[in-house]
Parts: C-alpha cells; sequence; structure tokens
C-alpha cells in the first residue's frame, strides 16, 4: 500500500521530479536506473527433507537454524530491460560505494547515469568519499544524476518492483544457509531476466498523482506552511 504521511511541497516535488524522470523516452545515453536493496535471513534446515519425486512432493521440516544474514542489492534499467543483482554481507556503504562502481562500469558510454534510490544516509556523496577518497569519490559520483524518492516514498523506485519479482521467482519459500548459495541463485536469475530483457511498463505519471492525492502545487505549499 502507499504510505503518504503528509502530502507537503518537499514531497510533492521529489515525487514528481522521479515521475516526470520515468516519463522520458529511452535514451541510451542517459539511462534511467533503480536502485535499492534489501536484507535477507540465511536459514540452514534443523532436519534432512526429501526432494520431489513422481507423485510425491518435497518435504522440508518448518524448524530451521539460523545462519545469520546477507543483503541483495538490486538495479533495474526498466526501459531497457537491463537487470543487476549484486549479493553482499551486508548494506554498508562500502558496499554500496562498490555497488556504484559496477553501474558506472556498466554504461561506460553513458552521459550521465540517472539514478534513483531512498534517501538512506549512506546514499551520499560523503559516503563515497569516505571509502574512495576525495578525487577518486568525487569522480564516480559526477557519473550519475542523482534523484531521490521523498520519505515514505520508497514506492515510487521501480527497484522495489524488481526486488518483489527476484522474490518470487528466485527465491520463494527456499531456503538459504550460506552467501554462496545466494549469490548463486541470485546471479542466475539475473541472467535469465537479462537474456529476456524483462521490462517494467511505469504508468503512474504526475498527471495522475495530481489527481489522485487531489493537490496542486499551492496546495502543497499551504500544507507545508
Amino acid at each position: 500500500m502507499w504510505c503518504v504521511p503528509r502530502l507537503d511541497d518537499e514531497y510533492a516535488e521529489r515525487m514528481e521530479d522521479v515521475l516526470d524522470l520515468y516519463e522520458r523516452a529511452y535514451d541510451p545515453q542517459q539511462p534511467v536506473v533503480c536502485l535499492d536493496e534489501r536484507a535477507v535471513q540465511l536459514h540452514g534446515e534443523k532436519r534432512p527433507g526429501s526432494p520431489a519425486k513422481p507423485g510425491k512432493p518435497a518435504r522440508f521440516d518448518y524448524e530451521y537454524v539460523r545462519r545469520g544474514t546477507a543483503n541483495i542489492f538490486c538495479a533495474v534499467e526498466p526501459l531497457a530491460g537491463k537487470h543487476l543483482a549484486r549479493v553482499t554481507k551486508s548494506r554498508s556503504g562500502a558496499e554500496l560505494v562498490q555497488m556504484l562502481a559496477l553501474l558506472a562500469r556498466a554504461y561506460p558510454r553513458a552521459r550521465t547515469i540517472h539514478l534513483v534510490m531512498d534517501n538512506l544516509n549512506t546514499h551520499s556523496l560523503t559516503t563515497v568519499i569516505k571509502h574512495y577518497g576525495e578525487r577518486r569519490g568525487r569522480a564516480l559520483w559526477s557519473r550519475f544524476t542523482v534523484h531521490y524518492t521523498p520519505t515514505h516514498g520508497s514506492w515510487l523506485n521501480q527497484a522495489e518492483i524488481e526486488i518483489g519479482i527476484l522474490n518470487r521467482q528466485c527465491m520463494g519459500r527456499r531456503r538459504f544457509d550460506s552467501l554462496e548459495a545466494l549469490d548463486h541463485n541470485v546471479r542466475e536469475w539475473s541472467r535469465r531476466v537479462n537474456r529476456e530483457k524483462l521490462r517494467f511498463r511505469w504508468r503512474f505519471t504526475t498527471t495522475k498523482a495530481r489527481a489522485v492525492f487531489r493537490y496542486s502545487w499551492e496546495t502543497a505549499q499551504d500544507q507545508a506552511a
């Protein structure tokens, strides 16, 4: 469900910035890429199960052993059907910077990469400089034109759709007892959706947003005041 606790000027401005970006025609020189991350629990089997056989379903015990946690970064270019998922030990600033470096290398000829992500405190130039240094950090950050979703506006990030699809198609009810097992399956899923060039068709526009939320810039500014 959408969670819009307060539609103020900042929320409307950021929302419309992202929605206007999604309405742009496809331009390989200025790709629109959405990025998000998700924590994953690693679980091992406490008792051995049995695989599926003809006429018999697979069986597994409901009890499990905790094996720690992991993180999955998901990036998607919705109009091109280009996907990049990466499994990491955590969602630390260092891991984010490595993900940004992978994205920059994935678009070597782009004039700029329009990057949609939420406004988490690690999603900043400061984090990149901290881990890459001043010169190298600014050079990496300059590859991107960042578009932040508003607070409580993560539903505007199409990478959330990507994570939902990954969860259903790659993970489901399966248990992964190690970082390596999770990484292997996520890589296989990424290869498949990239071969298929799975694209998203985003239909929620700025015009529809103003109709649904019943605001104009004047009413948004009044609410902010």
